[in-house]
């Protein structure tokens, strides 16, 4: 797939061309991405270090706070980046590793969910076999498709980005660079790209969603066939302090 382009960056519009307040999104934007990668490197170590917390359920929770380090550092460093410089660049490259990763990022995340979903179904449906079931090889195994899966899912939208032609100066009008802007901007080869993103991610969330929803189904039924209340109860435990 070649390369037509003579763009060599694109300049990211932002969330808002006000001084002042560039300066409080930036402020905000730094908090909430400093508590995000302490709450998930956190939790992974504590996941790590914690011999309590070795079962299916917290593996694949470590994995969730892994990916949601990646899916920040993705977007926000370049975005605090724009919002305080006058340029607010960035490079052709660098826009397509931006989608590359958020693609793929993405559903890696839904399809942990899913995992996570299927663990939780597994556990409520089959107690006794539980440990069987689900184990060590399993979860790899399980923890191994969202990732195989959304990266190469990710590189063939990516290359097909990086075969669309564009030219001038091009103008995103958002604080990171998305896969569906870029689409709207190029100047030939987006008719179908467009169509097949949009048939390929409804497919995608369609079966990750099924498969989530059915998972759930699976463990309400199994918690309503229960013939003792007291299991009931330790199915829906009471919200509130332990």
């Amino acid at each position: 797939m070649l390369n037509f382009t003579d763009v060599t960056e694109f300049i990211l519009l932002g969330l808002t061309s006000r001084r002042e307040w560039q300066v409080l999104f930036f402020v905000i934007f730094l908090l909430v991405y400093v508590v995000t990668m302490v709450g998930n490197i956190g939790m992974i170590l504590l996941i790590k270090v914690s011999p309590q917390l070795s079962s299916p359920m917290y593996f694949f929770l470590s994995h969730l706070s892994f990916v949601d380090v990646w899916f920040s550092s993705n977007v926000t460093p370049k975005m605090l980046e724009n919002l305080l410089s006058k340029t607010k660049m960035i490079s052709y490259p660098g826009c397509l590793v931006q989608c590359f990763f958020f693609i793929a990022l993405v559903h890696v995340e839904i399809f942990i969910l899913v995992a996570m979903a299927f663990d939780r179904c597994m556990a409520t449906g089959s107690p006794l076999l539980y440990g069987s079931k689900m184990s060590r090889i399993v979860c790899i195994r399980l923890i191994s498709f969202p990732y195989v899966y959304g990266f190469l899912i990710s590189l063939a939208a990516t290359l097909w980005t990086y075969g669309l032609y564009f030219c001038g100066k091009i103008e995103i009008n958002h604080f990171y660079c998305a896969d569906s802007p870029l689409i709207k901007m190029a100047y030939a080869g987006n008719f179908v790209k467009e169509y097949t993103t949009i048939i390929l991610v409804g497919i995608n969330f369609t079966y990750s969603l099924t498969i989530a929803i059915a998972s759930y189904l699976f463990i309400l039924i199994a918690i309503l066939q229960m013939n003792s209340a007291e299991g009931r109860r330790k199915a829906f435990p009471p919200v509130g302090p332990i």
